[in-house]
Parts: C-alpha cells; structure tokens; sequence
C-alpha cells in the first residue's frame, strides 16, 4: 500500500483500510514519518499484528502477545514471563521470522540455555529451566506450523 507525503509538513504518512476482528473495515493514519520507507514499514507490522501473520517477526509477535496476555496474568507471574521474554527470548529469536522458527531452532536455544554458566561457573538451576521451557507455550496456539513444545524439554544430567 502507498504512502503519501505532507507537503506542508514534509513528512511523510501512511492511511489504509484494515478489518477489525468484528469483521468491520476500518481506516487507519499514522502521519510523521521522516521517509516513505519507515511509513510502508510501520504500515506492515501493523498489518501483521492485526492479521497474527507469520512472516510477522518474533519480536513483532511478542508485541501482540503482550498486548493480549498482560492483563490476563497476575503481577507477579506477569513479572517473570515478561523478564524470560525480553531476556532470554526476544534476544535469541528476535528477528526470526515466526514461519522460520521450527523445533530445530527451539533446540539449538534449549541447548545454549543448558550450556550456560555465570561468572561462578554456576548453570541454570532445574527449576528455571523448566520454567524457560514453560515459556515456550506461548507459541502453542499461535498458528505456528509446528508445535515447538514438541522439541522435547530441557534434560539436564
């Protein structure tokens, strides 16, 4: 879809027509963009978070899932989905496309999370572990093309 330049301003705005999840069409503007290319950007991931779409980015889809699970979840838990998340998750799978993330992958993180030791030489305790691998539901349901839950937990010897 365009964008479309404000002469009088200088900066450049994207206006398009979404459905709603009522099904109902609606028009969406965001003006103040320095270049076409941040408006047709901004533009894009807004499609995609409405449309749960899988060439969405992780990071993009963490969005969304903030947005529909914080209120949902006590503070506390909230607390500790949100630092695993940003943390541990967000970092690794960031830029991955969701499409792009498959069991292979989850593994690959299983095994880095395994592999770690702090300054101490110390690993990640069981229990937290568990808890990382927890985390991991959150793509169950998702409309992921393979269920990474089934990837198997983390196993520590």
């Amino acid at each position: 879809m365009p964008a479309y330049k404000d002469k009088a301003k200088g900066t450049w705005y994207a206006s398009f027509y979404y459905e709603d999840w009522t099904g109902k069409k609606v028009k969406k503007m965001k003006r103040g963009f320095p270049t076409k290319r941040e408006a047709l950007e901004w533009e894009r991931t807004f499609l995609q978070q409405q449309t749960a779409d899988l060439e969405m980015t992780f990071e993009n889809f963490v969005a969304v899932y903030v947005a529909d699970m914080k209120g949902r979840i006590k503070e506390n838990t909230w607390g500790t989905k949100e630092h695993i998340l940003y943390k541990k998750l967000v970092p690794y799978f960031g830029k991955r496309k969701m499409c792009d993330i498959h069991s292979k992958e989850v593994i690959a993180w299983q095994n880095e999370m395994l592999g770690y030791r702090d300054k101490n030489g110390k690993p990640y305790s069981p229990v937290y572990l568990k808890t990382l691998h927890n985390q991991e539901l959150l793509c169950k349901g998702w409309f992921l093309p393979s269920n990474t839950y089934d990837c198997g937990s983390f196993v520590v010897n």
